[in-house]
């Protein structure tokens, strides 16, 4: 049979192997089970150490039989088959159990001493030795004398891959090796002048080093090879998507003199910072361009996102063109409308009626918010998903704003566009984005960066209190807030969860890394207010929470409240991460910090310092000094500058996690490509698209680069990557 990487599993390998990969992968054609590549290579003249095996996890690992035996079961029928394989260093022992003398005979036979071979299985311990319990296990043997010497063989890597307890990793490597017998020319995403002038493989070499390398040499040619394939394949993509936007035709927007953006611009009691003034004029630019504007907006936490991005409604609305702008949560749309309005003023705002929709609006408000946006009596809309509905129309959609893309989609911010024509789009990011990252995952977005800070801020100074090593430090923390309190200003708490006892996370809201060795928070909101109520300072004061399964009016009551100052000690979960602007909040206290991403504490920490009163945050843990869970608050503690912070962010967590869905997803586009250590080969593939693109943007030319692109960049795939 002569197959394609199209070709489906069942009809390469039979309904049974389909289904195996199917349920463990999610695997349907031969190409997506020849882009499930080996995590690592073992070697057959080389032990794999024994003595390090992580106990609860499964491994697999290469190791010789030292010995073995069996013997009947006392109390019930059957037998029982020890083994010892070893090392050179380390010992363990396998564990079988049979159900008649017979198959014990033929298995400790089968293991006879000398033997070696590959063994996987859950790492356990029995009587203080290392212990595998009946494992699964692949002996090198002499099938293949024939064809090849045993010392050849014994320099032929042994692919090891990402394997579940329902397949084997040498299950998996028969089933390559079978397709790979049958496969045809692979179509390859490179030109021969390409794969030429970057010294590469073809696509169809590369997919068999990879697989059955015959020396390590073979190895790096065939992933550097396949990393090129990714990087074209995602750059290509972006780029196309760019290009898409491009051939679009857009309503000019321009400003005019007197208008709105220049009454607005003579009310600021401020000056603009240089960089808002900067991307101000880029988007200004982008307003009365050919084309769709398509742009992200980095800035620090703070740095005045807001401001610019309400200039470009302003601007769009002197057409008569209406703005929306989507946030993740009801908390942060309900601040960016009334942070919207307050900047307007009374002069400004009842022109351009800014509006709330959300889902929870009650029935009889949410209408009438839909007819304003409908009739185009609202140039300004705020809201969430709301947004996105059916009923939700508009009489003239001229501008979508996106805030912290991280939480959205492509089709999300695509189908809120699809509501207007050919509407210009800003995307906003508190979460900066090292350069490689962008390149990747932001390709199609022109980007501006907003780096300098709004005068007047007091500044923030952050320390870690580690309660591993100091824990009378916990108490020193709630004097210092109250200490804070007493100053008449007012401090935020916020915890890795709702409640403990329940084991309750925040529906909705960013999921935390966990501690090594950790079982959960040990704090969740509802014990911190239990445990705070009878504080001789803290329990006599102004108390509320705030989280994410709170009723929408009552969520939104509580921040107003913090925000006119009727409450001093807020305790909330990460609800209050973006957007919450309290100027009279001095002091931020995250309890197991280590729970949280570099990127979170970041944010949580822009929530305090913001007017004059200097801000303080506290972080809080329990984790050791020298883990990679202290490391990231350490990190935090250490430097204000979040760019920096996105880099250490990635060295410490790797980028797998920083790309999160677009990395681990099965059918990503991503297997091999590394965007820290490969960042000048996505640099290099970047131009060769663009080279490409230039001359066939259709593709025409380049058949085996277009149907790459339609295998492994699906519409879901660019979803997972701009969900990060």
């Amino acid at each position: 049979m002569s197959l394609t990487l199209d070709s489906s599993l069942e009809d390469a390998l039979g309904a049974a192997s389909a289904k195996t990969l199917g349920r463990a992968f999610g695997m349907l054609s031969v190409g997506d089970l020849l882009a499930h590549y080996p995590r690592r290579y073992a070697d057959p003249g080389e032990l794999t150490p024994i003595r390090d095996l992580p106990l609860g996890e499964t491994v697999t690992i290469v190791a010789e039989v030292l010995s073995s035996s069996f013997r009947r079961m006392r109390n019930r029928p059957g037998a029982m088959v020890d083994v010892v394989i070893g090392d050179g260093v380390g010992r363990m022992s396998l564990t079988f159990f049979a159900k008649n003398v017979g198959a014990a005979e033929w298995r400790s036979k089968d293991l006879a001493v000398g033997r070696r071979g590959v063994f996987s299985g859950k790492v356990g311990e029995f009587n203080g030795m290392t212990q595998f319990a009946h494992p699964e296990y692949e002996l090198f043997d002499d099938e293949d004398a024939a064809r090849r010497s045993a010392d050849a063989r014994a320099a032929v890597p042994i692919p090891i891959y990402p394997a579940t307890s329902a397949i084997q990793t040498w299950q998996i490597a028969r089933l390559v090796g079978r397709v790979l017998d049958d496969l045809s020319e692979a179509p390859d995403p490179l030109t021969p002048e390409i794969r030429e002038s970057e010294e590469l493989l073809t696509a169809r070499e590369a997919l068999e080093l990879i697989h059955r390398p015959r020396t390590r040499n073979d190895i790096d040619p065939a992933v550097r090879t396949l990393r090129m394939h990714e990087a074209l394949t995602l750059q290509t993509a972006l780029l196309q998507q760019r290009d898409a936007v491009r051939s679009l035709s857009a309503t000019s927007r321009p400003a005019r003199a007197g208008g709105l953006l220049e009454r607005f611009d003579a009310s600021l009691p401020y000056t603009l910072t240089p960089d808002q003034e900067t991307v101000g004029q880029e988007i200004a630019t982008d307003l009365v361009g050919a084309w769709p504007m398509n742009r992200l907006v980095q800035g620090e936490v703070g740095s005045g996102k807001t401001l610019v991005a309400l200039r470009a409604m302003l601007q769009v609305a002197e057409s008569g063109g209406q703005a929306a702008l989507i946030a993740p949560t009801e908390v942060l749309a309900g601040q960016h409308l009334r942070s919207i309005a307050k900047m307007l003023g009374p002069d400004l705002a009842p022109l351009l009626m800014p509006t709330l929709l959300t889902g929870q609006l009650p029935a009889a408000e949410r209408r009438k918010a839909a007819l304003r946006v409908a009739s185009g009596q609202a140039l300004i809309v705020v809201g969430t998903h709301a947004l996105l509905g059916e009923k939700t129309t508009f009489a003239d959609l001229g501008l979508v704003v996106v805030d912290e893309q991280h939480r959205f989609g492509v089709e999300q911010r695509e189908a809120l566009r699809a509501k207007g024509s050919s509407p210009h789009a800003l995307v906003l990011t508190a979460t900066p984005i090292p350069r490689t990252v962008a390149m990747t995952v932001f390709g199609d977005l022109d980007t501006s960066v907003i780096r300098t800070m709004p005068a007047g801020r007091a500044g923030i100074e952050s320390f870690v209190a580690p309660l591993s090593e100091h824990p009378g430090w916990f108490n020193r923390v709630w004097e210092r807030a109250a200490e804070e309190i007493a100053q008449g200003r007012q401090v935020f708490a916020v915890c890795a969860a709702i409640d403990t006892a329940k084991k309750t996370a925040e529906a909705g809201e960013p999921s935390s890394p966990a501690p090594e060795g950790g079982n959960g928070p040990r704090w969740g909101v509802v014990q911190l207010d239990e445990a705070l109520a009878s504080h001789p300072t803290l329990g006599g004061l102004r108390r509320a929470v705030l989280h994410g399964r709170m009723p929408s009016e009552e969520k939104d009551a509580v921040m107003q409240s913090f925000a006119r100052g009727d409450i001093d000690l807020l305790l909330a979960t990460t609800v209050i991460e973006v957007g919450v602007d309290v100027p009279n909040a001095s002091t931020m206290i995250v309890l197991d910090a280590d729970r949280f991403g570099v990127s979170q504490l970041h944010q949580l920490r822009g929530r305090v310092g913001r007017g004059g009163v200097p801000g303080l945050c506290l972080l809080v843990t329990e984790a050791e000094a020298g883990s990679l869970a202290r490391d990231r608050v350490d990190a935090v503690a250490a430097t204000l500058d979040g760019f920096a912070l996105a880099e250490v962010d990635l060295e410490l967590r790797g980028e797998g996690d920083v790309l999160g869905a677009a990395q681990a997803g099965v059918r990503s586009s991503l297997k091999l490509l590394r965007v820290v250590k490969d960042a000048g080969l996505i640099t290099r593939a970047r131009e060769v698209a663009e080279g490409i693109l230039a001359t066939d943007p259709d593709l025409a030319g380049h058949p085996g680069l277009r149907e790459a692109i339609g295998r492994r960049v699906s519409d879901e795939d660019r979803a997972a990557l701009a969900k990060n």
